[in-house]
C-alpha cells in the first residue's frame, strides 16, 4: 500500500518504540523477582535443573532476576545493547524449557520463545540511533 510506504523511513523511531515498551515490560516483569531474595532466587534458579544444572541455584535466580530488570533497563535506552540481549535471549530459551519441562506445552512456553526471537533478532539489527550505543 502506497500510504504505508513512507513508514520506512521512521525505522529508528520503530526501534525505539521497541526498545521501551519491551524494556518497561521486563523492568516491571524482573523486578518483583530481583526483590523476591534468597528464597525467590532459589526457586528460579532451579530452572537451571533443565539444562542440567544444580549447583548454585540461588546465583543464577538472582542473575536470571537481574538480567530481566536491568536487562529491560539497558533495552530502554540501548547501552550495552547486544551483551543485554544475548543474556535475555539465554533467559528466554532457559524459561521455554522450563515450561515444557513442567508439561506445559508450545501454549506454556510460547510467549517465552516469542520475546526470545525478537531479543535474537535486536541482536542483528541493533539499538538504532536513538540509543547510547548509536553508530
Amino acid at each position: 500500500m502506497a500510504i504505508l510506504d513512507n513508514l520506512g523511513k521512521y525505522r529508528n523511531t520503530g526501534l525505539l518504540l521497541l526498545r521501551v515498551g519491551l524494556g518497561i515490560m521486563f523492568i516491571v516483569h524482573g523486578f518483583p523477582k530481583l526483590a523476591g531474595g534468597i528464597d525467590g532466587w532459589t526457586k528460579l534458579g532451579g530452572s537451571m535443573k533443565v539444562i542440567g544444572v544444580d549447583l548454585l541455584p540461588v546465583f543464577w535466580g538472582f542473575m536470571a532476576a537481574a538480567t530481566e530488570t536491568f536487562g529491560g533497563f539497558l533495552l530502554i535506552v540501548g547501552l550495552f545493547f547486544r551483551p543485554a540481549l544475548i543474556l535475555l535471549t539465554i533467559t528466554m530459551i532457559i524459561a521455554a524449557l522450563t515450561h515444557f519441562a513442567k508439561g506445559d506445552g508450545l501454549q506454556g512456553a510460547g510467549h517465552a520463545i516469542e520475546l526470545g526471537i525478537v531479543f535474537f533478532g535486536l541482536i542483528f539489527i541493533g539499538p538504532g540511533k536513538y540509543s547510547v550505543d548509536k553508530k
